[in-house]
C-alpha cells in the first residue's frame, strides 16, 4: 500500500534541497496564498521553472483546482530537474534498474512500490501525475505490466498528459507532437534494454510547437471545460 505520508516528506525535502541553491534563488514559488485566491474548480497555470509548495498542492486538491504546467516552454534537460518514477509490482525491478540510471543526470523522486508485493497501480500513477501537476517534478515515468492502465489513471490529473511509448518513435512523437509529461511503459511488453532507450528518447525530445502548441491547447481547453462541471 502507498505511504501518502513518505510521498509528502520525500516532496517536501526535494523541494527544501531544490530551494536552497543559489540558481533557484529567483524562481517563482506558487503558495497557498496564490490557491485560495482562485474559485473552486479553477484552475492555476505554472510557470515553467516554479516551485509549488507542498501545502498549495494539499489545497488545490481539496478545492478541485487544476494546476496546469505552462506549455509554451519546455526546457532542455538539466541536473537540476526532477523526475518522479513509480510503478506497482509489475514494474517494480524495470523501476529500479532505471532509476538507478535516471539518478547520474537528474533528482529523482520514488513513488513506490518498494518491494514485488502486489499492489494497486493507479495509486503509484496518481502520486506520480500529482507531482508532475503540481510543477514539483519536470517530468514523471510509471512502470506497470502494460502501461495502459498508469496511462489511464495518470490522464485523469489535471495538467497531465500522459503517453504510453513501446518504442523509439511513440517516444519522440508523444513529446514533439503532444508534449507529453508522463510516460507509461509496460515491463511485461519491453526488455529493459528498449525500456532505457524509450525513456532516453523521450527526456532528451523537445516539444515541437508551432502547429502542435495549437492541437495541445485544444487538449487542454478540454481539461478545464470538464473540471468546471
Amino acid at each position: 500500500m502507498i505511504d501518502e505520508e513518505n510521498i509528502r516528506r520525500l516532496v517536501a525535502d526535494e523541494l527544501r534541497r531544490q530551494m536552497n541553491r543559489r540558481e533557484d534563488s529567483a524562481r517563482p514559488i506558487i503558495d497557498a496564498e496564490d490557491v485560495n485566491a482562485l474559485p473552486e474548480g479553477g484552475t492555476l497555470e505554472i510557470p515553467a521553472g516554479a516551485l509549488v509548495t507542498p501545502l498549495a498542492t494539499g489545497i488545490a486538491l481539496e478545492r478541485r483546482i487544476g494546476l496546469i504546467p505552462a506549455t509554451e516552454s519546455d526546457p532542455t534537460p538539466s541536473s537540476n530537474q526532477t523526475i518522479a518514477i513509480g510503478a506497482d509490482h509489475g514494474g517494480y525491478g524495470l523501476k529500479e534498474r532505471l532509476k538507478t540510471a535516471l539518478q547520474t543526470q537528474y533528482a529523482v523522486i520514488d513513488c513506490g512500490t518498494d518491494s514485488a508485493d502486489s499492489v494497486d497501480y493507479p495509486d503509484f500513477a496518481l502520486a506520480v501525475a500529482r507531482l508532475v501537476s503540481a510543477g514539483q517534478a519536470w517530468r514523471g515515468i510509471v512502470i506497470d505490466g502494460a502501461g495502459i492502465g498508469s496511462c489511464m489513471a495518470a490522464n485523469k490529473v489535471p495538467g497531465v498528459r500522459a503517453a504510453m511509448c513501446y518504442d523509439q518513435a511513440t517516444a519522440v512523437n508523444s513529446r514533439e507532437h503532444n508534449n507529453a509529461n508522463v510516460l507509461t511503459l509496460g515491463a511485461g511488453l519491453i526488455g529493459d534494454h528498449l525500456a532505457q532507450q524509450i525513456v532516453d528518447t523521450w527526456l532528451a525530445t523537445d516539444f515541437g510547437g508551432g502547429r502542435h502548441a495549437r492541437r495541445v491547447d485544444k487538449i487542454m481547453d478540454i481539461e478545464r471545460k470538464y473540471n468546471r462541471t
